[in-house]
């Protein structure tokens, strides 16, 4: 069976892009628009996989990632950061928060699949 993966994005396009990349690879991808439509899915749904974007309206990534590691079901589950964001600070308070990979946008399709294989698994 197919891994799943949750890609948070508040940008069409950049959803709509890791969506596309992503399923031809071979993952079932379930879009979210902005951190607490993603926290809304992930409690429906337990996804392999979290893939989110750090700003965004409503709720941010870093949040979003808190909220998440607070449930049981996404205690160890791999959470990257996909961002525009690369400043050293932001990296160490997503890695306190929980974020297990960062890559920064725009990204290279090949990374972001070889990122998201190293994550599933």
């Amino acid at each position: 069976m197919a891994k799943t993966i949750l890609n948070i994005d508040d940008s069409s396009t950049v959803r709509k892009m890791v969506s596309m990349t992503l399923t031809t690879a071979g993952y079932d991808v379930t879009e979210a628009v902005d951190g607490q439509d993603g926290l809304n899915k992930a409690k429906e749904k337990t996804f392999d996989v979290v893939l989110t974007d750090q700003n965004m309206p409503n709720m941010d990534g870093l949040t979003l990632i808190k909220a998440l590691r607070a449930l049981p079901q996404y205690k160890s589950t791999p959470i990257l950061m996909l961002t525009t964001e690369s400043d050293d600070a932001k990296k160490a308070e997503g890695r306190a928060a929980g974020v297990n990979a960062w890559l920064v946008k725009p990204f290279d399709p090949q990374v972001l699949v070889s990122a998201v294989q190293k994550l599933a698994g």
